[in-house]
């Protein structure tokens, strides 16, 4: 499999976890960390039924990789997301070493991988590497669709 594959295989398994939010009323953000050609966490945002702005897909992600690998450091890891980080996601990237970060729809919002800053540039001392619009048809679909759904 190539890395474009791999891109694609990992960020629908994204995809899938954002499917559950939106079947559970949630915004659908999903995320999965993979180590080493293997999934080892997903997350999925659960704001609403927590009753907590903390539970963004990737902090979920993050937390359920870190209870697996039993520790804080994810240096040999990547992060597939349905939506471009927020500035708090994107500080919890930083935090948890995660050395490559992968995006599908641009969050023209609060997107702190590039759309409105980016939090990977500044002078911290990790910085991930990213790359933004895999499957972004999809992922940004998706979102439509739910936003939609609300209205």
């Amino acid at each position: 499999m190539n890395n474009t594959d791999e891109k694609i295989k990992y960020m629908k398994a994204a995809l899938e976890a954002a499917r559950e939010a939106y079947d559970d009323d949630e915004v659908p953000v999903g995320a999965v960390i993979v180590r080493d050609g293997k999934l080892i966490a997903a997350g999925r945002n659960r704001r609403e039924k927590s009753k907590n702005a903390l539970m963004h897909a990737e902090i979920d992600a993050i937390n359920n990789a870190c209870r697996t690998l039993g520790g804080w450091r994810l240096w040999n890891c990547e992060l597939y997301v349905t939506l471009e980080p927020c500035p708090m996601c994107a500080g919890a990237i930083i935090n948890a070493h995660i050395p490559n970060v992968y995006f599908g729809a641009y969050d023209f919002k609060n997107g702190s991988c590039g759309t409105v800053t980016n939090l990977f540039e500044l002078p911290y001392g990790f910085k991930p590497k990213c790359e933004g619009g895999i499957l972004r048809d999809e992922c940004s679909e998706l979102l439509t669709s739910f936003f939609k759904k609300l209205r």
